[in-house]
């Protein structure tokens, strides 16, 4: 079955970096626009990067321009989040959303990947 896995999530110390990567299984994503979302404790599931369909522009939120990098691997069929400078704040889970462009295609969102920015 189709579907997209993110994988990199942990503990991390404030300051430090981390590099979460979305896997899709059962279709590429070449065709696809993917999105990096997080829901923090309390607060709503929001987006923090969407690349485009190509992969080569990336939108980052207010709260982690400058600190987080979307990208998109199309030979390895992932999409990564580099994370650096993290902050306690950015402690939420991390979702990828894959969003076909033929409108016909399936949407699909990962499980979520645990990122826990503590001392």
């Amino acid at each position: 079955q189709a579907q997209v896995v993110e994988s990199g999530g942990g503990l991390v110390q404030p300051g430090g970096s981390l590099r979460l990567s979305c896997a899709a299984s059962g279709f590429t994503l070449t065709r696809y626009l993917v999105s990096w979302w997080r829901q923090r404790p309390g607060k709503e599931r929001e987006m923090v990067a969407r690349l485009s369909v190509s992969g080569d522009v990336a939108i980052h939120a207010d709260s982690v321009q400058g600190r987080f990098t979307a990208s998109k691997d199309d030979a390895k069929n992932i999409v990564n989040l580099q994370m650096n400078n993290l902050k306690p704040e950015d402690t939420a889970v991390y979702y990828c959303y894959a969003e076909s462009s033929d409108g016909y295609s399936g949407n699909y969102w990962g499980q979520g990947t645990q990122v826990t920015v503590s001392s």
